[in-house]
């Protein structure tokens, strides 16, 4: 492979994956932000557990779009980020049933958190299916460490599934 060919499509490949991160932890920030707007003055109200819920929620998915943004690209928290989103949006649809779509078109904080929910879950998947396995991405961060890593250990890992 020449230079020209394996650069330009590492560079390409690079920017893709920078732009779907950027994207996953703003749709994932956009979701909490939107969350914690709805709870926080809801918070302390008798016989409704969402307010504490979203929370809880909001601040483990500002936890994974900040990890997201600083930590190595991991299958398992693009898991993690896509699963988070993937629950509130099941839960949205849990919680008010049949009655969710006239519950969401009634409510413009939800058509935001639900909008951003489906960007997020998207791009998480596709970071998912970008990244090397995990184990991966760990030998080479000790090989790294310790000086012993060789291009022709990451040479055996960049076919072999890392796209599954």
């Amino acid at each position: 492979m020449s230079a020209s060919n394996g650069g330009g499509h590492g560079d390409r490949e690079a920017l893709k994956k920078r732009m779907l991160r950027m994207i996953a932890a703003q749709a994932a920030a956009v979701s909490a932000a939107v969350h914690l707007l709805w709870a926080w003055p809801r918070l302390g109200t008798a016989g409704d557990p969402r307010p504490y819920v979203f929370v809880l929620g909001g601040a483990f998915t500002v936890a994974v779009a900040v990890a997201t943004l600083r930590a190595p690209e991991y299958r398992r928290l693009y898991a993690l980020g896509a699963g988070t989103l993937a629950a509130f949006l099941l839960g949205y649809v849990g919680w008010y049933g049949a009655g969710a779509g006239s519950a969401l078109a009634d409510d413009p904080l939800a058509i935001v958190a639900k909008g951003a929910e489906v960007v997020g879950v998207v791009a998480f998947l596709a970071l998912y299916r970008l990244a090397p396995p995990t184990s991966v991405v760990l030998d080479r961060r000790d090989d790294t460490a310790s000086g012993e890593g060789s291009r022709a250990d990451d040479d055996d890992f960049a076919g072999g599934g890392s796209n599954s």
